[in-house]
């Protein structure tokens, strides 16, 4: 039986264990830096006990810095048919990996 946890950072919220490994947007902190993430849900894996926040509960996820990168390039392209238009330009988005450490 293993605690779960649904945290938010970055506008997203993500189901984490502890152990996990998760990508999220870029966070402006040092890596092995500690940081608490906002907790707004706690269960088991097995649904017998649950924890709802409203908005969240008082007890923070905490999470260790491990590396910042960058992602995967994402292309986008414009086309209008007959007028020879097209133009493609290119993302990277700038992330950030976290290692759950308790919940």
């Amino acid at each position: 039986m293993s605690n779960l946890a649904v945290v938010k950072t970055g506008g997203k919220q993500y189901i984490v264990r502890e152990g996990d490994s998760i990508t999220v947007d870029r966070l402006n902190v040092k890596e092995k830096d500690t940081i608490e993430l906002v907790t707004l849900a706690t269960f088991d894996s097995e649904g017998k006990s649950l924890e709802l926040g409203a908005p969240e509960l008082k007890s923070k996820v905490k999470a260790e810095v491990v590396a910042h990168g960058k992602g995967e390039k994402i292309r986008v392209a414009r086309f209008k048919a007959k007028v020879r238009y097209r133009r493609v330009k290119g993302f990277r988005p700038f992330l950030t990996t976290l290692k759950i450490k308790k919940i």
